[in-house]
């Protein structure tokens, strides 16, 4: 194992006392009685340094998150090392990993860093107030357009002083930013999902098929997927999960299917139906009562698909990610049923 760090890579001295020489600030070295009250009295920092080294697999990663130059970082987690007498990362090319003992040290460590850093939003809720902060969530195009317009706009208008970031991420973009404590949560439907992340669903949608208007399946009765069989189908690209789902329910019905476009956004998807090039399987989440297709249940083959709130095993949620939250579940319980999609958002046959 080829530890992360070597005693020349730091510049300068460990640690010490400042003085000026020809102008500039330079470090005095401590003795060793100095040096250990120093670093324990900066030892939140060595924390924060090392977690967000290890969030990040990077010590040049970690330094721009926290304003820092690279060998200040570089500087806090050795002296972290140094102490402990410990390694907490090895190099793996380009990248740092933790160590086992990096592991023990992280899991214990990040609780603690991420309640110092969310200190004040907590403070704030404890003393009846959302005054400042920032909130920060990871979603897909689709839940961006459709789930969190009305709950984003009621969340500003009551608490102007909460800074919101949107990330748009795709699904695995979404886990690496939580992993890595990017964001503060996730808003998405998850089908599978790994033990060290926690999926709440919140709002429930069916999945339909959509044709333009006069499309001979429009005039059915009841769908089949023998019926759809013969026409091509627009669905999303093959890495995303809705083209995975219609896979596996043809499959298990052993019924082929052909695609003939693939393309991103529902938004898109809606607009190639309603021109006549074919027809697609869709959540009812995109469907807005504006549309210009037809819907057509298919709940004998798909099950309703929830959409809700990912977040990591662990994490600390600040007062404002809470309320957020629970907002989320307000607005799902005013919703009818909530929101079955092939009903009530969607131009009837």
């Amino acid at each position: 194992m080829q530890p992360a760090f070597r005693h020349d890579e730091f510049v300068g001295p460990s640690c010490g006392d400042a003085v000026r020489l020809k102008g500039r600030e330079i470090l005095r070295p401590m003795d060793s009685t100095k040096k250990r009250f120093y670093y324990k009295q900066n030892r939140l920092k060595q924390l924060r340094a090392f977690c967000y080294a290890a969030q990040e697999s990077s010590i040049s990663k970690a330094a721009k998150r926290m304003f820092l130059s690279q060998p200040s970082v570089s500087l806090q987690v050795r002296a972290l090392e140094d102490e402990m007498a410990i390694t907490l990362f090895e190099r793996r090319g380009p990248r740092i990993e933790l160590t086992p003992d990096g592991r023990v040290l992280y899991e214990l460590a990040s609780p603690l860093v991420e309640a110092i850093d969310n200190l004040p939003a907590v403070f704030a809720e404890r003393s009846g107030t959302l005054d400042s902060g920032e909130l920060r969530i990871a979603a897909g195009e689709s839940t961006i357009l459709y789930i969190l317009p009305r709950i984003t706009r009621l969340f500003a208008e009551r608490y102007p002083g909460i800074k919101l970031r949107l990330h748009n991420v795709t699904g695995r973009d979404g886990l690496a930013q939580l992993r890595a404590d990017q964001v503060d949560f996730a808003v998405g439907s998850m089908l599978d999902f790994p033990d060290d992340i926690a999926y709440q669903p919140i709002f429930s949608f069916d999945t339909v098929l959509i044709t333009p208007p006069g499309h001979p399946l429009a005039e059915l009765e009841r769908v089949t997927l023998k019926d759809i069989s013969p026409f091509g189908l627009i669905l999303p690209p093959r890495h995303l999960s809705t083209w995975g789902v219609v896979d596996v329910v043809f499959q298990q019905h052993d019924v082929p299917y052909e695609v003939s476009l693939e393309v991103g956004g529902w938004e898109v998807i809606k607009r190639y139906v309603a021109l006549g090039m074919g027809v697609s399987i869709v959540s009812g989440l995109c469907l807005t009562g504006d549309d210009k297709v037809i819907s057509v249940p298919l709940e004998k083959y798909f099950p309703r698909r929830t959409y809700g709130v990912v977040t990591r095993r662990g994490r600390f949620l600040s007062p404002a990610a809470r309320r957020f939250i629970e907002m989320m579940h307000e607005d799902a319980e005013a919703a009818v049923a909530p929101v079955p999609g092939a009903t009530t958002a969607c131009t009837d046959r």
